[in-house]
């Protein structure tokens, strides 16, 4: 079994924690970790881009001029994608970038990502985030003190005023719970700090 140190927000050990090797001990994929970021940039994907089609554009449909005997070139249409203002040939419209992934490589990736943090030390297990008041500058010194400087996911479950209000100015600081985890955090933090409940929750999830 993996174990990691339980630590409160001073930064001191006050126990220990076995964590499962199917979930924080795994071979690392990165090519599956790719595929899983992918899929959850694509799912948020606006795909509202769109261009106008020749009959779409502004302009009447009467041909021109003659076909022939003009010495100027054979035009049926203002419309033309040949011309300014015209028609867009095989423009963008609005779709779905958004694709299946399975939920068994989902939680394959995540098990991946996990593995790679707790691998590189990036990963930390705190009690409980006992705040007595909301403040966001002694809230960013014990997280210094916890893992340095960087961008930090925060987990924590439950509702916690103070913890809410003391990380929500913080611009390298994101707080979600343990149902809100995904893939793209925890790629995109160098450092991840759970609360014991919340880590006993993902790891519960995980190893299904």
């Amino acid at each position: 079994m993996a174990e990691i140190e339980v630590k409160n927000l001073s930064n001191e050990v006050v126990g220990k924690l076995e964590l499962s090797d199917q979930v924080f001990k795994v071979p690392i994929n990165e090519h599956l970790i790719w595929e899983a970021v992918k899929h959850y940039a694509d799912s948020l994907r606006a795909g509202t881009a769109s261009t106008k089609t020749r009959a779409e554009v502004s302009g009447s449909g009467k041909k021109l001029w003659r076909q022939k005997g003009t010495g100027r070139a054979r035009i049926g249409s203002v419309r033309s994608p040949l011309w300014r203002h015209g028609g867009t040939v095989h423009g963008p419209k609005p779709r779905s970038y958004d694709f299946s992934f399975p939920r068994k490589k989902l939680r394959g990736a995540l098990r991946s990502a996990l593995s790679a943090k707790f691998g590189e030390n990036a990963l930390t297990v705190v009690e409980d985030f006992v705040l007595e008041n909301p403040k966001t500058r002694e809230f960013q010194k014990k997280l210094q003190g916890l893992i340095g400087a960087g961008k930090v996911l925060v987990v924590n479950n439950g509702d916690n005023p103070n913890l809410r209000l003391s990380s929500r100015n913080l611009p390298d600081v994101k707080l979600v719970p343990g149902t809100g985890v995904n893939i793209k955090d925890l790629v995109n933090h160098r450092a991840v700090v759970f609360s014991r409940e919340a880590i006993l929750q993902v790891q519960e999830v995980l190893s299904r």
